[in-house]
């Protein structure tokens, strides 16, 4: 018979993925959101990125503030060096992606940005840690990858560069993946949540140059004011602070859930708005995708029940 203990233990990974669940459906709208934005404010991608960046970063440090958690942020070398890479590693994959999607299609870039990663923070993790990856983790990441090439094999969308599009988002996961790893150790004294604000923050400043240079001029339209709000706080703030700490308390190899939801979110909402199609290899490239988070997660099932 399980003990309080052995329970409590239970809760807390299963907690976690429901966290990471929530973030990779939230992140599955912001494809939809940043392409919405930027059709009604005129915006070019890197302003779309530094919109969210500097919205989401902002939302997320008030509620840091708020809480009280930003008076513990040491002021030390190492703990800016945190923020600042957190900052770069962002701006390089936001503005990749939506550099992505303007070059393709939201689906395509999601697919393609989204599960890439888990094939990157694989391999990263393994030279990392000087040892193979588990046979689970390389199976779940096989089944993605075979997923994501019948995803990729017909066309999903009209027009648009799909070689240059597919090496935007290859440049976007990589900045991903890289902040993930980067974030596998927590620095001692640096509070989560204000440190992901101000990383966010961080990464809006340095696009904030070339996008203004772009253009950043926004209508006064409620439209707009909606679509920009929208972006910053659902696919951003919430999303982002639901993921890090899904992987706080499930741990990294759990964030497969959130990464790989991501992009059967997003096609699931372009085909409900009619915006793709999707052919039976899609579709079963689709499932293969679901089939590799369900292999990725039978280790975190097998030692909760034990």
């Amino acid at each position: 018979m399980p003990t309080s203990s052995s329970l409590a233990a239970a809760r807390v990974p299963r907690s976690g993925t429901a966290l990471l669940i929530l973030a990779g459906l939230l992140w599955g709208t912001g494809g939809l959101a940043g392409s919405l934005l930027a059709s009604r404010a005129g915006l070019q991608p890197v302003a779309v990125a530094a919109y969210r960046l500097l919205v989401g970063g902002a939302l997320i440090t008030a509620y840091a503030a708020a809480a009280g958690r930003l008076k513990a942020v040491p002021r030390t070398r190492a703990a800016a060096a945190r923020v600042a890479a957190s900052g770069l590693l962002l701006a390089v994959f936001q503005a990749a992606y939506f550099a992505a999607v303007a070059a393709t299609s939201v689906g395509l870039a999601t697919l393609t940005t989204m599960v890439a990663i888990p094939v990157l923070v694989t391999i990263g993790s393994a030279a990392l840690d000087r040892r193979p990856p588990t046979r689970h983790a390389a199976g779940s990441v096989v089944i993605a990858v075979g997923g994501l090439v019948l995803l990729l094999g017909s066309p999903t969308s009209t027009g648009g560069d799909r070689a240059a599009g597919a090496g935007l988002a290859l440049i976007a996961a990589l900045g991903f993946a890289v902040l993930t790893l980067d974030r596998r150790a927590p620095l001692p004294g640096l509070e989560r949540t204000a440190a992901t604000g101000l990383g966010f923050l961080a990464g809006g400043v340095l696009l904030l140059p070339v996008g203004l240079v772009a253009g950043m001029e926004l209508p006064a339209r409620v439209d707009v004011a909606g679509a920009l709000v929208f972006l910053g706080l659902v696919p951003t703030a919430v999303a982002y602070t639901s993921y890090f700490a899904g992987l706080h308390r499930a741990g990294a190899a759990a964030g497969v859930v959130a990464v790989l939801l991501e992009p059967l979110t997003a096609t699931l909402l372009a085909v409900l708005l009619g915006h793709e199609r999707l052919d039976g290899a899609q579709i079963f490239g689709a499932f293969l995708v679901l089939a590799s988070i369900g292999i990725q997660q039978v280790p975190a099932r097998t030692t909760s029940a034990s």
